[in-house]
C-alpha cells in the first residue's frame, strides 16, 4: 500500500513537470506577439490636439474632441495626445514645445489664441505639421483651419427672430475680436431677415469658459427684456439662465439642448471630424501644403443641432430653404445691401462682402445695440 502510493507521487510529479514545460512553451510566442503589439503601437503617427478649455466644458473643447474621436475610429493606425485647459500665450507655446518633443508629427492647437505660440514653435520643428484652428498666420508648416460658423448663426437667427415675443434678443459675447463681432452680425442678420423690428442687445464677457460670469451675463440680458438668448461661448450658462427664467436661447458650439431642454431652440454646431481625418491623410500620404482653410455649410464643417420640441414646422422649414440657398451659394449671409448700426451703408445692393472684410469685421450692423471695446 506504502509502494502504490510513493509509485503515485511519482507519476504525479512527473505530469506536473511535463505540464509546466508545456506552459513554459506556450509563454514565448505570446511574449513575442505582445512585443509585435508594442512594436506596431511605437509605429503608429502620433497626432497632438491642444485645448483652451476642459474636455468636458459641453461647448467649443468638447465639439473638437468630438471631431477627434471620429478621427481615432475612422483610422485606427494613428496615436493621439490632448492637453486640456492651456491657457493662450506661453503656456500655450511650452505645451506646443512639449508635444513636439514627444514625437508628435501633426499638432492641432484649437484656439485662436494660441497663433503666435504656433508659428514661433512651427519655425523650430520644421518635420512637424501644425493646424491653428481660427487664426491667419501660416508658415511652410503650420496652416490654418475654420469653418463659415457665420453661416449656421444666421440660421439659428432666424429661429431667434421667428421666436422673440419681446423683440429683443440678448447675445452674451466672449472676446471683441472679428470672428466673434462676424458672429454677432450674421446672427442679427438672421434675426432681422424674419423681424425686421426685433433687435439684438450684446454683453461682453471677456471669457471663453467661464460658467458662472457667462451666466450671470445671460441673467442680465434676461433681466433687460430678452426673451431669446445667443451667446459665443464654450459653457452653456446663458441656456441655463435661459430655462430658469422660462424664456428661450440659441446654444452654441455642440448641441446644448441637454443642459436646458426647455429652452434650446437650436444650436449652431461644429463638426470637426471629416476636416481631420482629411487633413491627416493629406500628411500622411504628402499631399499636404498649408492653406487657409474656411469652409462653407456645404462641407458640413457647420450646422445647426436638431430643434427643440417648441420650434414650429414652417420655422424648420424656412430655416431649410434658407440652408439650402447657402448650400447651392445663391446668396452669402453678409451680400449688400447691409448697413452699420448708424445707418450707413457699408455693402451696396448687388455687392459681396470679401472674406478679408468678413475677416477683419470691426462694426456692428443695424439692429446690434452695443459696443466693440477697443
Amino acid at each position: 500500500m506504502k509502494l502504490s502510493r510513493k509509485i503515485l507521487t511519482i507519476v504525479f510529479t512527473l505530469v506536473l513537470a511535463v505540464a509546466l514545460v508545456g506552459c513554459g512553451s506556450q509563454e514565448k510566442p505570446k511574449a513575442a506577439e505582445e512585443g509585435k503589439k508594442d512594436a506596431a503601437a511605437t509605429d503608429k503617427l502620433k497626432v497632438a490636439f491642444i485645448y483652451v478649455g476642459p474636455v468636458g466644458d459641453g461647448g467649443y473643447s468638447y465639439a473638437h474632441d468630438l471631431g477627434r474621436q471620429y478621427l481615432v475610429k475612422e483610422m485606427p493606425d494613428i496615436e493621439t495626445t490632448i492637453v486640456e485647459s492651456v491657457p493662450e500665450g506661453a503656456d500655450s507655446e511650452r505645451v506646443l514645445t512639449e508635444l513636439a518633443e514627444k514625437g508628435n508629427k501633426i499638432i492641432f492647437a484649437t484656439s485662436f489664441g494660441y497663433m503666435d505660440s504656433v508659428i514661433k514653435v512651427a519655425q523650430k520643428y520644421p518635420d512637424v505639421k501644425f493646424l491653428h484652428c481660427s487664426g491667419y498666420k501660416t508658415a511652410d508648416n503650420a496652416g490654418t483651419y475654420f469653418g463659415r460658423m457665420y453661416q449656421a448663426r444666421y440660421l439659428s437667427g432666424i429661429v431667434a427672430g421667428k421666436t422673440t415675443k419681446t423683440n429683443t434678443i440678448g447675445y452674451v459675447a466672449a472676446f471683441p475680436i472679428p470672428e466673434v463681432v462676424r458672429g454677432i452680425n450674421a446672427f442679427t442678420q438672421g434675426v432681422r431677415s424674419v423681424n425686421p423690428n426685433a433687435k439684438v442687445k450684446v454683453v461682453w464677457t471677456n471669457t471663453w469658459y467661464d460658467p458662472a460670469a457667462e451666466k450671470e451675463a445671460g441673467k442680465s440680458l434676461l433681466e433687460a427684456g430678452a426673451d431669446v438668448v445667443a451667446q459665443h461661448q464654450d459653457t452653456p450658462g446663458p441656456q441655463q439662465a435661459a430655462e430658469e427664467k422660462g424664456k428661450f436661447g440659441i446654444g452654441y458650439n455642440s448641441d446644448m439642448s441637454k443642459m436646458a431642454p426647455k429652452a434650446v431652440l437650436t444650436s449652431a454646431v461644429w463638426n470637426w471630424g471629416p476636416y481631420y481625418v482629411n487633413t491627416v491623410k493629406a500628411i500622411k500620404e504628402g499631399t499636404w501644403k498649408s492653406d487657409q482653410y474656411w469652409g462653407p455649410i456645404s462641407d458640413n464643417i457647420v450646422d445647426l443641432a436638431p430643434f427643440g420640441p417648441m420650434v414650429p414646422e414652417d420655422v424648420k422649414q424656412l430655416v431649410a430653404t434658407k440652408k439650402q440657398e447657402l448650400v447651392e451659394g445663391k446668396f452669402d449671409v453678409f451680400d449688400g445691401p447691409v448697413k452699420d448700426q448708424t445707418g450707413k451703408e457699408r455693402v451696396a445692393a448687388g455687392q459681396k462682402m470679401s472674406d478679408a472684410d468678413m475677416l477683419s469685421l470691426d462694426w456692428f450692423v443695424e439692429g446690434v445695440e452695443g459696443t466693440i471695446p477697443k
